[in-house]
């Protein structure tokens, strides 16, 4: 068991035995409306040093974030110290002016200017027209990148760049501000494999050049890699600062989430089962190339591939938003086309997207709307009119079903956390009762203990006879939670990966090499 480190909880040392910190916090406690968000934390960044802030969602990592960078005000007690200066308050204006920096999951950048614009936008702001040049602008965000180390089209729009490279734009943006502690909020969620070791190189020089980097992120592999140190919380309290020399995956889910997190091979022999999907020589040019594979009934079928495999457009084209140019799909044995996700539903598939936020839920509408919305007519009452009583019935049996924590049905489904808003996602494509059910990247953004859930949910499902296509980047997801897994490479299924046999090591050498 590791040992925390020796400032943890509770020590609180003077300036003089610890010069070397960017930022000391002690006794922080918040509440909300007598909900307390935080109690008794303390919490300290290294100069030069990547940092981990580790927990489940809704342990109150935000929310001390949000304390240091000033949108909070924390209760009465809690003493603050930034590069060496006690605070008696924190404004936003100020945390910048002091180096503070957060880097957001949704970035906040603009996508409609360009590169330059962007990574100099915050000088430029109030800026009087005449007094702002581009030549300028772009002559600091080259040498900005160049720092970085990184190559990027300084006139291209933001919204013409994969995430990836937006993600380096916005840590570009806050070196022009002069940070010297940046907050990274979940930067590899949406990123593949390859795309996150180019970042973690990134992060890496930071360091050397001595900015200091709390990293926060649920994919526990990678806190361990780019971290020296973690700052654990749950239920809002500190749990330990710990050094990750010697950390591993498993305790540090045992410390986020308080119990025992143990990866265990679920692979079952599918073979006796008649086939649900049957796929034969899909092609789209550009995209993917004689796609051939089947799903059987109560069988989960791990994708797995890193940038350009042509994972996700393969479930574009099997849910009707891109046709295929060729190539057959069959589903219980039936011939079908489908030109439209309508189509789609109606014969039986639905489709859990990567990108939850966009593309899985209607972030303003209830809880209740978003579940019922891809069967409405289901709920609808005599007069052609949505039946309160029916609306109310469905949801209920599907918030009781998959365990979603809501406060109340009518709640805006954004007030949930990541794992309870992928249940709204996952309810709202059961109700469709589909036979073949798409996971595409299903625990993006969810936290180590809701990825659990997840995945037990998606094994109850397979005992019930769905068949589920599990799209993923990640090596370990596929692995513990598939029968089979079928690796894609440059538009291809080039290899297929039997959990129950052969390693994780052996399936990682293969995607990787």
């Amino acid at each position: 068991m590791n040992a925390p480190a020796t400032e943890n909880a509770g020590q609180v040392a003077s300036a003089a035995e610890s010069p070397g910190w960017a930022l000391r916090l002690s006794n922080v406690n918040k509440a909300f409306e007598g909900v307390q968000a935080l109690k008794d934390v303390a919490f300290r960044v290294r100069l030069g040093e990547i940092h981990c802030l580790a927990g489940e969602n809704g342990c109150g990592k935000s929310t001390l974030i949000k304390i240091v960078t000033g949108v909070y005000s924390p209760d009465p007690g809690t003493e603050i110290e930034v590069f060496g200066k006690r605070l008696a308050s924190v404004t936003p204006a100020s945390a910048r002016a002091l180096g503070i920096s957060v880097i957001w999951q949704d970035l906040a950048l603009f996508p409609h200017m360009t590169v330059a614009e962007n990574i100099a936008f915050d000088e430029s702001v109030g800026m009087l027209p005449r007094l702002y040049t581009h030549g300028a602008s772009y002559k600091r965000a080259d040498r900005i990148l160049r720092r970085l180390r990184v190559d990027l089209d300084l006139n291209a729009t933001l919204n013409s760049l994969p995430i990836a490279q937006r993600q380096i734009v916005a840590i570009a943006r806050a070196l022009h501000g002069h940070a010297r502690l940046i907050f990274m909020d979940e930067p590899t969620s949406s990123l593949t494999q390859s795309e996150t070791n180019n970042l973690l190189k990134i992060v890496k020089t930071l360091s050397e050049e001595g900015v200091s980097v709390v990293f926060v992120s649920h994919r526990l592999a990678e806190v361990i890699e780019i971290s020296s140190r973690l700052t654990v919380l749950r239920n809002g309290r500190l749990v330990g600062v710990y050094d990750t020399a010697d950390m591993t995956q498993t305790r540090l889910g045992h410390l986020m989430t308080g119990q025992d997190l143990v990866s265990e091979i679920s692979a079952r022999d599918r073979t006796d089962r008649r086939a649900v999907l049957e796929v034969e020589g899909l092609n789209r040019k550009g995209e993917f190339s004689d796609i051939s594979l089947d799903v059987k009934s109560g069988e989960i079928v791990g994708v797995i591939g890193l940038i350009g495999a042509g994972r996700t457009e393969l479930a574009h084209s099997l849910i009707g938003m891109t046709k295929p140019d060729s190539g057959t799909i069959r589903l219980d044995g039936r011939k079908i086309a489908p030109r439209s996700v309508r189509d789609a539903i109606a014969a039986g598939i639905a489709y859990v997207s990567e990108d939850r936020l966009t593309l899985g839920l209607i972030q303003q509408q209830s809880i209740a709307a978003n579940i019922v919305i891809t069967v409405l007519k289901k709920v609808l009452g005599k007069l052609g009119l949505i039946s309160p009583k029916r609306e109310a019935s469905l949801v209920s049996n599907w918030i009781e079903n998959l365990s979603i924590q809501v406060g109340h049905p009518e709640h805006a489904v954004s007030t949930l956390s990541g794992g309870n808003q992928q249940r709204v996602v996952l309810a709202k494509w059961l109700t469709t009762n589909p036979r073949l059910l798409i996971l595409d990247s299903p625990t993006v953004g969810v936290d180590v203990g809701a990825r659990a859930g997840i995945f037990k949910i998606a094994r109850k499902l397979a005992d019930e006879g769905i068949a589920i296509l599990l799209i993923s980047d990640e090596v370990h997801e596929v692995h513990y939670n598939s029968d089979r897994v079928l690796h894609m490479l440059n538009g291809r299924v080039v290899w297929e990966h039997d959990p129950a046999s052969a390693s994780l090591a052996d399936l990682e050498s293969r995607v990787y090499a």
